[in-house]
């Protein structure tokens, strides 16, 4: 039987990042939400979903070639909210200001991982870190409800993109890279 990995490329954070998501979740922990582990914290770029091992070095090659045609840049996050936005909250989102690079870095991953016939989204990307799930059923029995939206400021640099796999839990998912690549070499 072959085995099959579930795959996604994804921005790693810096320790002191991960450090600084991890005071503010413990601000909130007597909510019903089920925190990301420090470890775990990152910034999905492309969702690819299972993939057969023999389909990873072709995702490694493609992440390769685009890694090497974009530069380093930084994302600058600026708050902490629930999200998706303009819906039932669902996550913790620690939510960045919208940059060009990063757009343009998702883009060119999701054409090249998912062929040309693929949309791509046309509106630019907002970063967003997801900092915690809410448990639904628990959180709809909250008396009141708090407003989350707290400023922060965080730099993320990106000098690297990682393809990860996600191996899924019943304590939650645990995350590992695969293989690392330098932007711009």
């Amino acid at each position: 039987m072959m085995t099959k990995h579930r795959i996604f490329i994804a921005i790693n954070l810096p320790r002191d990042v991960k450090k600084e998501i991890i005071f503010y979740q413990k601000k909130w922990e007597n909510l019903p939400v089920r925190w990301v582990k420090e470890a775990n914290l990152h910034l999905t770029l492309v969702f690819i979903g299972y993939v057969e091992e023999e389909g990873l070095f072709n995702i490694f090659e493609a992440a390769r070639k685009i890694a090497k045609n974009h530069q380093p840049f930084s994302i600058y996050f600026q708050r902490i909210c629930l999200g998706p936005p303009n819906t039932t909250p669902r996550m913790f989102w620690v939510e960045g200001e919208k940059s060009q690079e990063l757009a343009i870095l998702k883009n060119d991953l999701g054409r090249k991982l998912s062929g040309l016939k693929s949309k791509t989204e046309a509106r630019e990307f907002k970063p967003h870190i997801t900092s915690g799930r809410i448990r639904m059923v628990e959180w709809r029995h909250l008396q009141k409800k708090p407003k989350i939206e707290e400023k922060i400021s965080l730099t993320v640099p990106v000098n690297s993109i990682e393809v990860m796999e996600s191996k899924l839990k019943p304590t939650g998912p645990d995350y590992f890279v695969l293989e690392s690549m330098n932007l711009g070499e």
